[in-house]
């Protein structure tokens, strides 16, 4: 499945529901990054990385809601990163201008910059569904991730500077079974089976949004998120953007009435 194309995420959802009579976990880990590439659209006109880490993962969670419902205990985790941790600065604002297209003339494209765009409104994504899907009874969370080691594989597929930077990186990254041992329990443990609209540590800690001027412990530490995350219009901007790019596969959903905007 290709987590960037529509199509593709839709015939995954259905092979699921034909196979399967209920889903009880939903883990959105998919990403793309590729630093120093130059701007892309994905096949359905969405900035690559926008597209494969946010909408792409809105689009699967309700395309597959019918069978999330029939679940006694549906958990959904999604894949936050400490990158976010630049939007402390009061000056970091989501750059929604250039995301079916570069329309700013002055826009100089930088996956890395666009990485950190999309992770935040992926979290701030989070809290707003969260919020939707309340009333099903599906607990949906953020787990922020600080890196994990690399295979070889992933490390050749770098340009040869970022390269260099990652190796160095992952000197101090801890091994990836260590994250997913966190995206385990906190899909399954007795201990958060009520929690809903978190953002969770690597220690498994509900992290809190910031305070209004953080220090610098508060900003490089694992207790607080900026608390822009937080800001309702701005997730309503990310909520109502997401429903417009996949209007046209969500008319069978099952999204609450009252949260539909410009469904056709």
């Amino acid at each position: 499945m290709d987590m960037s194309l529509f199509v593709s995420i839709q015939a995954f959802c259905s092979d699921i529901e034909n196979q399967f009579s209920r889903l009880d976990i939903l883990i959105h880990n998919a990403a793309y990054f590729s630093h120093g590439e130059d701007y892309r659209l994905s096949t359905d006109n969405i900035e690559i990385t926008f597209a494969t880490n946010v909408v792409g993962p809105f689009l699967m969670t309700n395309l597959l809601l019918r069978h999330l419902r029939k679940s006694n205990d549906a958990r959904v985790l999604n894949a936050s990163s400490n990158i976010i941790k630049y939007f402390f600065s009061p000056n970091k604002k989501i750059d929604f201008n250039n995301l079916q297209g570069i329309t700013d003339k002055s826009y100089n494209h930088s996956v890395y910059k666009a990485y950190r765009n999309l992770k935040m409104a992926f979290l701030m994504l989070t809290f707003r569904m969260a919020e939707v899907y309340k009333d099903f009874g599906i607990k949906i969370n953020s787990l922020q991730i600080n890196g994990a080691k690399m295979s070889k594989e992933t490390l050749k597929k770098f340009k040869p500077g970022w390269r260099v930077i990652a190796h160095i990186q992952n000197l101090f990254f801890p091994k990836p079974e260590f994250m997913a041992q966190n995206y385990f329990d906190i899909c399954t443990e007795e201990t958060f089976k009520s929690t809903m609209g978190k953002q969770f540590n690597h220690k498994k800690e509900i992290m809190q949004p910031g305070p209004g001027k953080p220090t610098f412990k508060d900003i490089w530490g694992t207790v607080y998120y900026p608390v822009y995350a937080t800001c309702p219009k701005v997730q309503e901007k990310v909520w109502t953007l997401c429903l417009n790019l996949t209007n046209d596969y969500l008319k069978n959903s099952e999204i609450p009435d009252n949260k539909q905007i410009n469904l056709k």
